[in-house]
């Protein structure tokens, strides 16, 4: 074993975990915006509706890592506001498909567009390719992680 890998090991739990930090800031703000009484982690839910458009609470339980009792709860709550809908599965009659309605959409697009913005600035000094490469290393960090639980 590489005598380096354990500093470097340490080096990316220490920035992750600031990421992190910053991520779930920049999270509870995005979630206050679209209304003042959702809970701070229905972002990656929020998030997660907004890019697959309708999708079965199963599936997103899995995507997500959250059990499928916390998933439904949150959803309840989140139908109750007017922001997510429910509507049978195509598919499997006994399935439901979950999806932003047209006001969370909006609610959730002008929340996460100042956000946006911000990342913008943050990032305004690197390159396209650096960029691209950031996103390129999350994106595998992501689709590759798997923490014990």
């Amino acid at each position: 074993m590489d005598n380096q890998l354990p500093e470097l090991l340490r080096t990316v739990e220490h920035e992750l975990t600031a990421l992190l930090r910053r991520g779930r800031a920049v999270s509870w703000g995005v979630v206050r915006e679209v209304h003042p009484h959702l809970e701070p982690n229905t972002y990656g839910l929020l998030l997660w509706l907004r890019r697959s458009g309708a999708v079965r609470l199963t599936d997103l339980s899995v995507r997500l890592g959250v059990g499928k009792g916390t998933l439904s709860r949150q959803i309840r709550g989140l139908e109750e506001l007017g922001l997510v809908r429910r509507e049978p599965d195509p598919e499997d009659r006994r399935a439901a498909r979950l999806s932003l309605t047209v006001e969370g959409q909006r609610r959730f697009d002008a929340a996460r567009g100042s956000r946006v913005e911000e990342l913008q600035q943050s990032l305004a000094g690197w390159s396209a390719d650096d960029l691209a490469e950031f996103a390129r290393l999350l994106h595998h960090f992501n689709e590759n992680w798997t923490p014990e639980r």
